[in-house]
């Protein structure tokens, strides 16, 4: 038992992995990009890291030329993750939400959609307006990869109106060195309009990937807003 557990690969690592992937894909470097190529079937760890990246795992395919045609692999891989994955009946609004992202993704980005998917429930919503820009600001990071083209508009719409308030959470992360967070947080910045040119959001989001030292998913979170938003160079 000791030897199957220090040989046993932490979900953080292949949820790192997997981000590189995309970043990768995203920035048009590799061979070009397939989920399926990155999960192996029944592999319950890269299952759930699929999860975790929520939409984000398949962000190559809303690029042309940045990933190969998504064929029933990946489609199988979606339907293995929402079928093992749903969100519980005392979820969060986050964990439904990024559900729902990426049941939303793979229609908008999968060629013909997916078919025989689970159904998502409800997300709630009241959070975007009434939560207080601290935990707004928590949440939204949370979502970030939402920010994609295209998906989640009312959500989008939402936290528009709120963008001072995002703008906050995004300096605040910067200042207590949460480098994920304040990459979410430049992510939906970088998607949204109205965002205070006094901020610096690109300079913002390139100290933030230069500090996060190497850091995927904030990787991630930086090249998609380039390369979606042209925000971060």
């Amino acid at each position: 038992m000791a030897e199957q557990a220090q040989g046993a690969v932490p979900l953080s690592a292949v949820i790192a992995d997997a981000a590189s992937g995309v970043a990768l894909a995203l920035q048009g470097e590799g061979d070009p990009y397939a989920l399926s190529r990155i999960v192996r079937q029944g592999d319950a760890l890269a299952l759930a890291a699929i999860r975790v990246l929520g939409a984000d795992a398949l962000a190559p395919y809303a690029l042309d030329h940045r990933a190969g045609p998504g064929g029933e692999d990946d489609q199988a891989v979606v339907r293995q993750v929402l079928t093992a994955y749903p969100p519980g009946v005392d979820a969060s609004d986050v964990s439904v939400w990024s559900y729902r992202g990426l049941v939303e993704a793979s229609h908008a980005f999968l060629p013909g959609g997916v078919d025989r998917l689970p159904q998502a429930p409800q997300a709630g919503a009241a959070w975007v307006s009434e939560d207080p820009w601290p935990k707004l600001s928590h949440r939204a990071s949370q979502l970030a990869a939402l920010a994609l083209p295209g998906l989640a508009p009312g959500l989008a719409d939402g936290l528009a109106a709120r963008t001072d308030d995002l703008a906050r959470g995004f300096v605040r992360a910067v200042r207590r060195r949460d480098w994920l967070q304040a990459a979410g947080l430049g992510r939906w910045l970088a998607r949204l309009p109205d965002v205070p040119p006094t901020l610096g959001l690109d300079n913002g989001l390139a100290f933030v990937r230069r500090m996060s030292e190497g850091d995927a998913r904030v990787a991630l979170h930086v090249v998609a807003a380039r390369q979606f938003y042209g925000r971060g160079w």
